[in-house]
């Protein structure tokens, strides 16, 4: 017996190792082009500035922050880098081999960081940056949760009533031999008619759905799309607030950290999300390169409001193009929130009042008949 135990341990062991070795190749081949979350990429940041602050060699900072990370393709990607600088490449070089995990942003503030010689200090910036976008970003995502969880058990209770709970009072209702009231009717039709088709309406709604995906990734279906996000009644406010913090912190961050403002414009559209962001940055770049000032861009752009254009240059008179752009960031995050808990309060009845139509007129429908029992028992209908 204890020949078999000796035996069978080095096969549990060559089983792991293989085990090991097949999921480390898994996550190489991932790495490439490996997306990493924005939160993850923030807290990465903040901990390789710390510890560059801490006065630990880059190299130093990356096979501690190797050692400890969970994500096991992220951690293929710090290695590589760390190889990479060890090999005698810059950081910026090295971190551009992955664009999907570093962003253009990241990228550019550690050009300038090594450029300037304060790359603690700028990869602290920009780890408050993206700190700041999680945070904005969970507190919308959180405000749209309710809505769309409450819409989605909305749409599977409808379903779930259409296909399997009248088909029973149409049933009862067939052996009256009367005619039924017309919503009655209207609702067993819809009934017959979903139970039936069922995997035709799904297979419709799945290619509504893919065609719309398809349509807003061509340049002329996004820019249809963020119009239409921008001037939605509810949310329409909300959005345009959101893109406009978005481009003024990120101008800022990168202003301040020494990157150049047409190399900053370029990043700042594609960081935007917004086609009206990318055509003004695109008009700004062209302004600025011929001596042109950013507020007169502004200043004639309806997307960007009056109090932002004015403040914008105010900043350029007084030399604080940044400065101002991080108080005009700050104002519309807290009127983001502010947004957020109206829209919140705002919503809630408002899916009360859509549940109670939907499915109470579901239930009035289907106990009319009743109601009226003896009128249609009767046939005086």
């Amino acid at each position: 017996m204890p020949l078999r135990t000796a035996q069978s341990q080095p096969k549990k062991t060559d089983f792991r190792a293989a085990q090991n070795l097949a999921r480390q190749k898994s996550f190489e081949k991932k790495a490439k082009n490996y997306k990493l979350p924005l939160g993850e990429l923030a807290i990465f940041t903040q901990q390789i500035a710390s510890l560059l602050v801490a006065g630990l060699p880059l190299v130093q900072c990356l096979e501690a922050l190797q050692d400890q990370t969970e994500d096991g393709v992220f951690r293929i990607i710090i290695r590589d880098v760390r190889i990479d600088i060890s090999s005698g490449n810059s950081f910026s070089a090295s971190v551009k081999k992955f664009p999907r995990a570093f962003n253009s942003l990241f990228i550019s503030m550690v050009e300038a960081g090594e450029a300037s010689g304060a790359l603690a200090e700028i990869l602290g910036k920009v780890a408050a940056y993206f700190e700041a976008t999680v945070k904005l970003t969970k507190k919308v995502k959180s405000a749209m949760t309710y809505p769309i969880a409450v819409i989605a058990l909305a749409i599977v209770l409808v379903n779930v009533l259409l296909i399997f709970v009248i088909p029973v009072f149409a049933a009862m209702f067939a052996d009256f031999g009367a005619k039924l009231p017309m919503p009655t009717q209207m609702l067993i039709d819809s009934s017959n008619f979903l139970k039936h088709n069922f995997h035709w309406v799904a297979l419709g709604v799945f290619a509504v759905w893919w065609s719309g995906k398809k349509l807003i990734s061509t340049p002329k279906g996004r820019r249809v799309k963020d119009q239409f996000l921008v001037r939605a009644p509810i949310f329409g406010s909300l959005v345009h607030k959101i893109a406009l913090s978005r481009f003024c912190r990120t101008y800022a961050t990168l202003i301040r950290s020494g990157v150049p403002i047409l190399r900053t414009l370029e990043i700042v559209a594609g960081a935007s999300g917004k086609v009206q962001i990318e055509d003004a940055c695109t008009e700004i770049a062209r302004h600025v390169s011929q001596g042109g000032q950013v507020s007169e861009v502004l200043a004639v752009n309806p997307f960007f409001p009056p109090m932002m254009k004015h403040m914008v240059k105010a900043g350029e008179t007084t030399g604080n193009v940044d400065g101002m752009m991080n108080k005009i960031a700050d104002f519309y995050d807290v009127e983001c929130e502010a947004t957020v808990a109206s829209l919140t309060s705002l919503i809630e009845p408002l899916l009360i009042v859509f549940l109670g139509v939907i499915v109470g007129g579901i239930v009035m429908a289907m106990f009319l008949p009743i109601f009226q029992l003896g009128a249609v028992a009767g046939g005086l209908q």
